[in-house]
């Protein structure tokens, strides 16, 4: 199996993304030479963690019989100051809103998702140094 982006050049340092009919554009901020149309490609990969870990977790919830209120997935990641800037650290918040909502099946799902599911997060351990905090909000 193999996943392609096809990435074309559009303006400045802009570039739109085809993936499977949908589109993203990636852009750097003015101050950097960029006209600031869409996001910054590092970021994404912040975004394609949240996303893959997010999916994995409310499908498993799910099967779980268990639906919070709301559930958003958190990601903050520190980066060098030196180039190529890249992160060093990720650390990945569950938050999760409901009345009652059992921890311990909050737990199984994330620690699923995080140790067998979430490729994103396999490769990003691989890199650097990762962290998990679950949050509850009643």
């Amino acid at each position: 199996m193999k996943h392609v982006v096809d990435m074309s050049w559009t303006d400045k340092v802009a570039f739109e993304a085809d993936m499977d009919g949908h589109k993203i554009v990636v852009d750097a901020d003015k101050e950097s030479g960029g006209s600031d149309l869409g996001y910054r490609p590092k970021r994404l990969m912040l975004s394609a963690l949240a996303g893959c870990t997010g999916i994995d977790v409310i499908m498993i919830l799910k099967k779980m019989k268990v639906e919070p209120e709301a559930f958003n997935v958190i990601v903050e990641a520190d980066v060098t100051d030196e180039h190529p800037k890249h992160y060093t650290k990720m650390k990945v918040v569950y938050q999760f809103k409901g009345k009652d909502l059992p921890v311990e099946k909050l737990e199984k799902a994330v620690k699923l998702s995080e140790e067998k599911y979430c490729g994103v997060t396999a490769v990003y351990k691989k890199a650097m140094e990762m962290e998990t905090e679950i949050r509850i909000i009643e």
